[in-house]
């Protein structure tokens, strides 16, 4: 069976989760795949000395990798040829590459099963802690980039066109608040940087659905940190609340928040927040 066609973006996850695991683990040979209807479509392949494992697609329950998917946990074959506890549905692409142990870790998003990464070395090779923490590491950080696209998208199918803007009754409106600064607090747990630019260029394009016409006559700029912060006190969050939303010290929000005053040239929080609406710097 070949794979199915899947979203570039979310293809470019898995690749790079792929390369990763080859680079964090001993593991000379890793491939995976997300799920596409009930099946895992091997969408990346590195370190393969074959072909035998392109357009791979496991069936839920079937071999390793279909095991690991509906039991939501690892699953090892030390010895994949002679392993007894799989079903050998895809030995013509696991043996054909020459894989003697393969290890399957599941990508869990909310409880689901999104897809599967696979380990794998042509000798036997045993798997400690030092090998499998990379890859669970691995795994948990393309489900928290699936989990974030998932949100982003939630929300920006609710979006109304930028069309329908002037019309958008206020509850809308705060709507779209919310979830802006609830996309700049997801936002700030990123670590990687790519997706973090991505998510920016959300985070700009719910902003021009919902600000009002900026005043040109306000040139205002501010850090993402100090718009993080704005963003959440829009909401009404104290101080404290800010802090726990973006992981920060309450005296660090303090600290964002007299900037961003300072550079607004207003005296409360509130004015803060009116301005940088004006000045087109948040919705």
């Amino acid at each position: 069976m070949r794979a199915a066609t899947t979203d570039v973006s979310e293809h470019a996850v898995v690749a790079r989760a792929v390369t990763a695991l080859t680079q964090r683990t001993s593991f000379p040979l890793a491939f995976g795949g997300l799920e596409h209807d009930g099946a895992v479509h091997v969408s990346a392949i590195a370190g393969a000395r074959t072909r035998h494992l392109e357009g791979l697609v496991v069936q839920a329950s079937r071999g390793l990798g279909g095991r690991a998917f509906v039991e939501r946990r690892p699953r090892l074959a030390l010895d994949y040829r002679t392993a007894k506890t799989i079903t050998h549905d895809y030995d013509r692409a696991i043996l054909g590459e020459g894989i003697a142990t393969l290890f399957a870790v599941p990508i869990l998003v909310s409880g689901r099963t999104r897809g599967v990464l696979y380990c794998g070395s042509w000798a036997q090779a045993p798997v400690g802690d030092a090998v499998a923490r990379p890859a669970f590491g691995i795994a948990d950080e393309v489900a928290a980039e699936l989990r974030i696209r998932d949100e982003v998208q939630r929300r920006l199918a609710h979006m109304p066109q930028p069309a329908e803007t002037s019309g958008i009754a206020p509850a809308a409106r705060e709507e779209l608040r919310e979830s802006y600064a609830e996309l700049r607090a997801i936002s700030a747990e990123v670590g990687d940087a790519g997706i973090r630019e991505r998510l920016r260029r959300l985070e700009r394009r719910l902003a021009a659905l919902s600000r009002e016409q900026a005043d040109p006559a306000l040139d205002v700029r501010l850090s993402p940190r100090e718009i993080d912060v704005l963003a959440c006190v829009a909401l009404g969050a104290t101080n404290a609340g800010v802090a726990d939303a973006l992981g920060l010290k309450e005296v660090t929000i303090k600290s964002y928040l007299a900037s961003a005053m300072a550079k607004l040239d207003v005296t409360t929080r509130h004015a803060a927040v009116a301005k940088a609406r004006r000045a087109g710097l948040m919705p």
